[in-house]
């Protein structure tokens, strides 16, 4: 029965081998697919376990600072600091832009950061080249897949900076490279407006007669200053003290600073559970789509192999050949092509689409084995229409003209 698949294999190995390959590019993609799912799981991961954050002290009702916005002011992490259970705070911004390198725009998360030494919450825990940021404006570290090299000169807003270190996988949950200054510099560029615009506020204000009673003086001159300061952070990060429970900490801090805390478990279901699922699905729908049409292929192409050896099924029934036996054959038949078409298929995925794909694919030992199983069970019920065409086949057509 084995030699009988072969056989037949080997007959028409071109035709064979050359179906299998092009079955394995449609299966290829269907591998990056999950793996740009689960690539896009790890990103969200990363992001978190970089932070070096146990708790996230964001502005009172919203999902910051990475689904939505967040707004407290930057002196909240004084309060924070001396709550017991608490070992370190940092302030920290979050802000995806377009950082000008050159002549052309790179998309990248800008993040500010506190002055401190590594370990500092939201600082890069590591770097793979350079120094860490030392001084307190127009330094920054960058992460390499932005492509900026040490030493290099970028623009976020209006000012430049100089790339002095470089680090890696540190992303932010839609996978753009993360690019760290001092928080300065960054409650600047994502709080301040423009020129025009500031003198725009100022002339606003000075024509606002409510700023300018004889009885109040120096009123004026105090709300144009503080419209030059931005007092506001997104988001506070907490790290808590061995021994203790960070809920009961984030607890304590909801209760007496009015403000949104996150465990680490939180903020994982939000990332996860609410930031991409919408992605997740999509690609759970094409995963589907992928799945009906390499079933619909395998199965076309196992019924035409079958019709054009109507003759030779014809004579091993006419030898006696059970139908049992011939069934088997088809199968085995599909389940080669299946395996071949999966052998392209994940050389294709890991080698030429995972590198060149501009976001990050992550392929699991356990997805591939999965998806052997999946293209074994659908190569087996592909095989169904071919088997049934083979079984109809009658002994006399081996004799007949």
């Amino acid at each position: 029965m084995i030699s009988l698949a072969g056989r037949d294999i080997m007959h028409s190995w071109g035709k064979f081998v050359f179906t299998g390959m092009g079955l394995g590019l449609l299966i290829g993609v269907t591998l990056s697919m999950a793996g740009i799912y689960r690539g896009m799981v790890d990103d969200a991961k990363v992001l978190l376990d970089n932070s070096g954050a146990d708790l996230w002290v964001v502005q009172r009702n919203t999902l910051g600072p990475y689904a939505e916005s967040s707004s407290i002011y930057d002196d909240a992490w004084r309060g924070i600091r001396g709550m017991p259970g608490v070992a370190r705070v940092a302030n920290i911004t979050y802000l995806t832009m377009q950082v000008r390198r050159g002549e052309r725009d790179v998309r990248a998360m800008v993040t500010g950061i506190m002055p401190g030494r590594p370990g500092t919450p939201g600082w890069p825990p590591y770097l793979v080249a350079g120094r860490q940021i030392t001084r307190g404006h127009y330094e920054a570290v960058a992460d390499i897949a932005s492509g900026f090299k040490l030493g290099e000169r970028i623009r976020v807003r209006r000012n430049h900076y100089t790339v002095v270190g470089l680090t890696r996988r540190m992303v932010s949950s839609n996978g753009d490279p993360m690019v760290f200054i001092p928080l300065k510099d960054a409650q600047e560029a994502q709080f301040l407006k423009d020129n025009d615009a500031i003198r725009q506020q100022r002339r606003r204000t000075a024509e606002n007669p409510a700023f300018n009673r004889p009885g109040v003086p120096g009123l004026l001159e105090a709300v144009i200053a503080s419209q030059s300061t931005n007092p506001y952070v997104n988001a506070v990060l907490v790290q808590i003290e061995p021994g203790h429970r960070p809920e009961r900490i984030a607890e304590s801090i909801r209760r007496w600073k009015r403000l949104t805390v996150y465990t680490r478990e939180q903020m994982e279901e939000i990332l996860v559970g609410k930031l991409i699922a919408t992605s997740a699905r999509q690609i759970g729908m094409f995963l589907v789509i992928l799945s009906i049409v390499s079933a619909a292929i395998v199965a076309f192409i196992i019924y035409t192999l079958t019709l054009g050896k109507i003759r030779e099924i014809a004579v091993l029934k006419l030898i006696g050949t059970r139908n049992r036996t011939i069934a088997a054959m088809i199968t085995q038949q599909a389940i080669a092509l299946g395996a071949i078409g999966f052998v392209v298929g994940k050389i294709s995925a890991t080698l030429l689409m995972a590198p060149i794909f501009p976001k990050y694919v992550l392929l699991e030992p356990m997805d591939s084995v999965k998806g052997f199983a999946a293209v074994v069970v659908i190569c087996v019920l592909s095989s169904i229409i071919a088997i049934r065409a083979a079984l109809k086949v009658d002994p006399a057509e081996a004799i007949g003209g």
